[in-house]
């Protein structure tokens, strides 16, 4: 049977404390998207310069992925975690002190390698503090830090910024997660494989990052994830800077109506994402993955008409649609990365996949978009991201094929 940690309440500070550091993630990588019209303003940047300081970030990050990911699975996950933290807060916090482009270039550079220590291993950490069958649900509350520490960071950002200039804006958000480093560190560590079948434990994968490679569903998986962050990517970077142009909306307001928006878009998606998911997922193994896609399927249009139209409520309106849509794949995609690897292989799994999402995602999305800005204009070029919601969808009901014989294998019951 499966060994969890002796205190009950346990697993539970440890979601809590992991969850309070992920919101912080969000918010740090955020707060640049909520200060674009300040700093493009104040240093007199194109929106190519612009864009490249959102991919100058993801970059380093999925670079610094892959490393930190062979040793997670080699080293204690909890001081990975906590260095990542510390390491991405300075980086935050001078990115406060930058006087010019290039030094605020290299300050977001460097929070990438903080959150990709982070980022790798902490899902793989608390897929060991709780049972297979409430993973869903587990990984859904972690990610409920994309919505609301995204929605934190443009309206901190935003009214920080607007009031006090865009260096405070970095100060401020990137101090209090030094405060947290030190709970991190001491968090004890579970046995790896803790919420697994005795089968995944015994019989560790092996062939490291090559293995991933042949197991069709992470391929497949990972691809409609790297779709999706191309598409939600670009949007998050922009649409503050779309309102702010495209309906006047002053660099206050519009972070914070569309803040408010994603962060009830992103609770209620994500939530319900985690717990149908996990309904769907007792009846079928392909249950994850119809929900995402179909999720994929339905936000498309939305998404489309949020940028087509002339009117702000219908914008809105149309962006929370597309959004709640959009986050139902949030904890079912993450937990199925879990369900097709091994314990020993978990946290390059996910270095794997942050590269890879990254990479084909919003790693060019931002600087690719505000070079179609700067030819077509912001609306026409916002206009790639519901096509690439569409690959998304496409990706998840292809991986359907493949996920019964992996999850079998990873089980070690092929």
């Amino acid at each position: 049977m499966p060994t969890f940690p002796t205190n009950n309440h346990y697993p539970r500070y440890a979601l809590t404390l992991l969850l309070a550091v992920n919101l912080l993630n969000y918010i740090d990588r955020q707060v640049l998207y909520a200060v674009f019209p300040l700093v493009k303003s104040d240093l007199a940047l194109s929106d190519t310069e612009l864009g490249f300081l959102g991919s100058s970030f993801m970059l380093c990050y999925m670079v610094s992925a892959p490393l930190f990911g062979w040793l997670g699975d080699r080293m204690r996950r909890v001081r990975l975690a906590a260095a990542g933290l510390a390491a991405w807060s300075l980086a935050t916090a001078g990115a406060g002190l930058a006087p010019g482009y290039r030094t605020l270039l290299a300050a977001r550079t460097l929070v990438g390698v903080g959150e990709a220590s982070f980022g790798t291993v902490s899902p793989g950490l608390l897929a060991d503090y709780f049972p297979r069958e409430r993973r869903g649900r587990v990984l859904a509350y972690f990610y409920l830090a994309i919505p609301v520490g995204s929605a934190l960071g443009y309206l901190l950002g935003g009214n920080i910024g607007q009031r006090f200039g865009w260096h405070a804006a970095f100060l401020l958000v990137g101090v209090p997660g030094l405060l947290l480093a030190l709970p991190v560190m001491f968090l004890r560590e579970p046995r790896r494989g803790a919420g697994d079948a005795p089968a995944e434990v015994q019989e560790e994968s092996s062939g490291g990052y090559a293995a991933l490679f042949a197991n069709r569903s992470f391929v497949t998986n990972t691809l409609a994830m790297a779709a999706m962050t191309f598409a939600l990517g670009g949007l998050a970077q922009w649409v503050p800077s779309f309102l702010n142009r495209a309906h006047g909306l002053d660099v206050a307001r519009g972070n914070t109506l569309f803040g408010a928006l994603t962060v009830l878009a992103g609770i209620t998606g994500t939530l319900t994402g985690g717990w149908l998911g996990d309904r769907l997922q007792a009846r079928s193994v392909k249950g994850y993955l119809h929900l995402s896609g179909w999720g994929f399927v339905i936000g498309t249009p939305i998404a489309a008409a949020a940028i087509l139209t002339t009117s702000l409520p219908l914008c809105l309106g149309a962006m929370f649609c597309a959004e709640f849509f959009l986050f139902l794949n949030t904890g079912p995609l993450n937990t199925v990365i879990v369900n097709v690897t091994r314990p020993g292989v978990r946290a390059m799994a996910f270095a794997v996949n942050i590269f890879f999402i990254h990479a084909l995602g919003d790693a060019v999305s931002p600087t690719l978009l505000g070079w179609l800005s700067d030819r077509w204009g912001l609306r026409g070029a916002l206009l790639v991201a519901p096509v690439a919601i569409t690959v998304a969808a496409a990706f998840c009901f292809l991986c359907s094929r493949f996920i019964a014989a992996d999850m079998a294998r990873a089980e070690g019951l092929t």
